[in-house]
């Protein structure tokens, strides 16, 4: 790969390590593309220390809300707080992730699968240090304004925001290119008011840190069998069980385990801050419906754009992008209030006339 070539995160690796036989990438992710290297000098030794360069992938829709300036001046803040996150190496003036040698936990326990109860300690240890985080200890470091911030232990009002930041920010503004597919399954505008509808009277609770995103290829075991928590960019201040609601519905743990987990999660909480876990039998439901309908409008766009571009879509795509979507649609029936779910062969007509429709330049490419 020639240097004009390679990507800004490549060339930041390259620069940064001043040798591009040393550069290993990109690694698989989502949001970033994201290259490890060993830090200059200490390339030869068994015990080198390797960082993570990475920068957010182009033309890529985000779906979730940003409420840090960074992720790294938040790990920075966490260091003796919170165990098992990755450390901020300083590369000249250039502040990178340690990179955590090990496997991810979805490559060692696949999702639907239990987990070692080693790890399930080590989860709900996570748990305990952040529901001690209180909201007034990381001002400094939050980038949303104060008028956009849920009032502390205003858990409606927190919900409200995630709720608006999904009707706004991913199905207003992608009306353009989605709206007659959305509209094709069922889902409109509407669709907001019964949701409301659906989750709303939620028991106020004292708000803490949430990291917002613990799932199995977010968690590392390394060689001693630590965990270690990475990818912090979607953290965020708020009500507690909705940190327990967005880890049980990416987790996927089988039955028993997920309420060994509920319990445990209760017990925690509330003994290191009283009132964490109030009414969280009646509100969890709603918070994981609030998870199943949000889906709905991020997996029908980002199913959709998977099908690439060209005369026709592979078959096999279709097929894969029919099938999660009306897995989505079938859990989030009845939050969004859907009369019925599509059947498959109906889902694969509607993603084929628009996808037809796209490729005729009827609505704008996004993504």
């Amino acid at each position: 790969m020639s240097p004009e070539s390679a990507s800004l995160a490549r060339r930041r690796a390259v620069e940064v390590s001043g040798d591009a036989d040393v550069v290993e990438g990109p690694l698989q992710g989502y949001h970033h593309e994201t290259y490890v290297f060993p830090l200059p000098g200490g390339a030869e030794a068994e015990s080198a220390v390797r960082v993570k360069c990475r920068e957010p992938r182009s033309n890529l829709l985000w779906f979730d809300r940003r409420c840090f300036e960074s992720e790294e001046q938040l790990l920075r803040a966490l260091q003796g707080i919170v165990d098992g996150i990755p450390e901020i190496v300083q590369a000249g003036p250039v502040g990178l992730q340690r990179f955590i040698e090990g496997q991810t936990l979805g490559s060692r326990c696949g999702s639907g699968s239990a987990v070692p109860h080693s790890v399930l300690d080590q989860i709900v240890g996570l748990f305990r240090q952040l529901a001690g985080i209180r909201s007034e200890a990381l001002v400094a470091d939050r980038r949303c304004e104060l008028r956009d911030r849920a009032r502390e232990g205003d858990t409606s009002d927190f919900l409200e925001r995630l709720i608006c930041f999904t009707e706004e920010r991913v199905y207003q503004e992608n009306l353009p290119a989605f709206e007659e597919l959305f509209a094709s399954f069922g889902v409109d505008g509407d669709s907001f008011k019964r949701l409301r509808k659906h989750v709303s009277g939620l028991t106020e609770r004292p708000f803490c840190l949430l990291h917002a995103d613990l799932h199995r290829e977010n968690f590392i075991v390394d060689p001693g069998g630590r965990l270690w928590t990475i990818d912090w960019e979607l953290a965020m201040v708020g009500d507690p069980l909705y940190e327990l609601a967005t880890h049980l519905y990416l987790m996927r743990y089988p039955r028993a385990q997920e309420d060994r987990m509920k319990a445990r999660w209760h017990r925690t909480v509330e003994d290191v801050a009283p009132g964490s876990s109030a009414g969280w039998e009646e509100d969890l439901p709603k918070l994981l419906d609030y998870k199943r309908a949000q889906s709905v409008f991020t997996d029908v766009i980002r199913m959709s754009l998977s099908l690439g571009t060209g005369p026709d879509p592979d078959a096999g795509a279709l097929g894969r992008a029919g099938g999660k979507i009306q897995k989505v649609l079938a859990a989030a029936a009845e939050p969004l209030g859907l009369e019925k779910v599509p059947s498959l062969p109906d889902i694969s007509v509607s993603l084929l006339r628009w996808y037809r429709q796209r490729e005729e330049g009827l609505y704008p490419r996004t993504g």
